[in-house]
């Protein structure tokens, strides 16, 4: 279909052409309308450009490395409790205008927690 290639390239659809055909196939089997079939195409669309954005701030923001809050050891650290560290990720400090602080000698996790990313 060289229109529709050519629509998706002048639009900038990467993400809902690489899927357009499956997106169809799927329709099909599931007997959309119209309205939920350009539904579904247009949400393929969105959240592949918000992934994509997702991955250019991050790539931005030169993080050391990649880290999740599941993959911090409390076991290494037993004086902190999950709920602490899992408060930070709802970002209510935020929304309180206040601070966070991570004290400690080197090696305890400091960076790891203050760049830390949700799965």
């Amino acid at each position: 279909m060289p229109a529709l290639d050519s629509l998706f390239e002048a639009l900038k659809f990467d993400h809902l052409a690489a899927q357009c055909d499956t997106l169809l196939e799927q329709a099909a089997k599931k007997d959309l309308g119209y309205r939920e079939l350009l539904t579904e195409a247009l949400t393929c669309e969105w959240q592949g450009r918000k992934q994509k954005g997702a991955e250019v701030r991050l790539a931005q923001a030169r993080l050391p490395w990649l880290k999740t809050l599941e993959q911090f050891d409390l076991s290494f650290q037993p004086s902190i409790k999950r709920e602490q560290i899992e408060s930070l990720h709802e970002l209510g400090f935020l929304d309180r205008r206040g601070n966070v602080i991570l004290l400690g000698p080197p090696g305890v996790g400091k960076s790891q927690v203050s760049i830390a990313q949700r799965r």
